[in-house]
Parts: structure tokens; C-alpha cells; sequence
């Protein structure tokens, strides 16, 4: 029985991972800069991918009529998305942060219906109906008015632009985990991802003075490094390759809760009330996207 449910165990990890990881990172951000931190959390995870990669027997070689377009895949998942994720992250609540990665089985299901054919139901159209719903109340029911030069305003619009990222880089990711092994495929993206982000955050690491850094501001660097992208998107992307696109991105459903869960009780983050009613429209648009999914199953 738990082997038969075994891939679905271990999204459920990373759901509570990566729930967790917007506390965490939020913290560490109070000690690095945005650039350095998702610079040296991909040198950790890259470093974990390649040799987890390596001991199975796979190379980060691809075939020449795949590797402009794996490339391309690669910049956006993880160089295009990090970015998006830390920028946005960093100028608004985890809590926030963590409600608005959460719309990204709703992207999905919405791009699929525009670009691979996978028509939306009822139940998905009346999910992205609410889930968007919540993402105005959350954006628009801060203590501040809304304003371009408001943080928290920029910081959640930033993080909407992550999650359709993230959403865009699983489907492109489909075709390609059919063909290469998903542990193989994490690696080189990752190594893509760490080309990326350590040019642009080059000039930041020459400044970080080191040696002001505590020892939990490297803890979190290393969950966030090794645990969060490393491991999560290994097992992340083995979902896909094992059990499609739709299910993988369902278990993103539980990051809401949880990061909403660890943003206001771990570091005490104070919502509207507007905020805390546009979370729970989001994650019931969440949920009733998928609900004929769940029932069906």
C-alpha cells in the first residue's frame, strides 16, 4: 500500500518543504541579499543534483535538437523563477507569498486549456473565478494603499509573476521528463538555474561580508539549498514524469495552508483581515479546481 502511494507521499513532503521554506528564507533574508542568498543556495543544491545524478550513471548531455529548447526550459524554471520567488518574496509576507505560489495549479490548469488543449471544467472555471478573487483581496486588503512604491504591493505582484512562471516551466517540463530520467533532468536544470543566478548575483557576493552572518542564516541557507530546491525538485519532478502534470501540480494545494500556517505563527506576521478572506478564497479556488480530480481518485 505505501509503496503503491509512495510518489504521492513524497510530494506531500515537499508541499510541507516548501511551505516551510518561505519562514525560512524570509528569515535569512533579514541577514543576505536576494542575490547572494539564491546564489549560494543554487551552488548548494546544483552540488547535490550533479553527484545524486552522477552516482546513478547519468551526464547532463542531452540531444542536439533538444538543448536550445532544454536551455530555454532551464532559464525560466530556475533563473527567471528564482528571481521572481526571492525578489518577491523578499518585499512582501511569507504568508502572502505563500498564498500566491499556491494559484499555481490554477496557471497551470489555465495555460494547459490555452496552449496543449486540456479544457477547463466547471469546477476549474469557478476555482480560478475564486482564486483570483483572493488574489485581489490579498493585494488590495494591506495596511497600505495600494501603491507601485508600496513593498508589499510590488513584493505580490512579483510572486504572482513567479507562480505563472513556475506554472509554465512544469508544462514545458512534461515533454522533456518523458525522454530524460527526472533526476538527470533536475540536475541540469539546476546547473542551468546556478550559471544563471551566480552572474547575476556576482556582484552582491563580492560585497556579503561573511563573517556576519549567524549560524541560523546558514541554516537557512542550506534548508533552502540542499531540502528545498535540491531534494524538492527532484522529487518534483519525478511526480511528473510518474504521475503527469495535473497530480504533481495538485499537491501544490497543501503549500497555501501550510505557508500561511508558518508565515503568521513562526514569525508572528500580521494579515488584514481583507487578507486572511482573500486566503481562504484562493485556496477554495484551489481546491474546487481540482475537486473533480479528487473525487475521482
Amino acid at each position: 500500500m505505501v509503496k503503491k502511494y509512495l510518489v504521492d507521499l513524497t510530494l506531500i513532503l515537499v508541499a510541507v518543504i516548501w511551505a516551510l521554506n518561505f519562514s525560512v528564507v524570509k528569515t535569512a533574508l533579514s541577514e543576505f541579499d536576494p542575490y547572494s542568498f539564491n546564489a549560494l543556495r543554487y551552488v548548494l543544491a546544483a552540488a547535490l543534483l550533479y553527484v545524486a545524478a552522477r552516482s546513478k550513471g547519468f551526464t547532463l548531455k542531452v540531444e542536439k535538437e533538444h538543448f536550445w529548447k532544454i536551455l530555454g526550459i532551464g532559464l525560466v524554471g530556475n533563473l527567471v523563477y528564482q528571481l521572481f520567488f526571492i525578489i518577491g518574496l523578499n518585499y512582501t509576507y511569507s504568508a502572502n507569498a505563500a498564498v500566491m505560489l499556491g494559484t499555481i495549479p490554477i496557471w497551470v490548469a489555465l495555460l494547459s486549456h490555452i496552449f496543449i488543449d486540456e479544457k477547463l471544467t466547471l469546477f476549474k472555471s469557478i476555482g480560478i473565478g475564486l482564486a483570483f478573487i483572493g488574489v485581489i483581496l490579498i493585494i488590495s486588503g494591506g495596511n497600505s494603499p495600494i501603491s507601485f512604491s508600496s513593498n508589499y504591493f510590488i513584493g505580490d505582484i512579483i510572486t504572482i509573476l513567479a507562480a505563472i512562471t513556475w506554472a509554465v516551466y512544469t508544462i514545458l517540463s512534461k515533454k522533456y521528463l518523458k525522454i530524460y530520467n527526472s533526476l538527470q533532468y533536475s540536475a541540469l536544470m539546476s546547473v542551468i538555474g546556478l550559471v544563471g543566478l551566480m552572474i547575476i548575483g556576482l556582484p552582491s557576493l563580492v560585497k556579503l561580508d561573511f563573517t556576519s552572518v549567524s549560524i541560523a542564516g546558514y541554516g537557512g541557507l542550506l534548508y533552502s539549498g540542499f531540502l528545498s530546491v535540491g531534494v524538492a525538485y527532484i522529487i518534483w519532478n519525478n511526480g511528473i514524469a510518474k504521475i503527469g502534470t495535473v497530480r504533481t501540480a495538485a499537491y501544490q494545494n497543501l503549500v497555501p495552508v501550510l505557508g500561511l500556517f508558518f508565515g503568521v505563527f513562526i514569525l508572528d506576521e500580521a494579515l488584514t483581515i481583507l487578507q486572511y478572506i482573500g486566503s481562504l478564497f484562493v485556496i477554495a479556488g484551489i481546491i474546487l479546481a481540482r475537486f473533480r480530480f479528487l473525487i475521482s481518485k
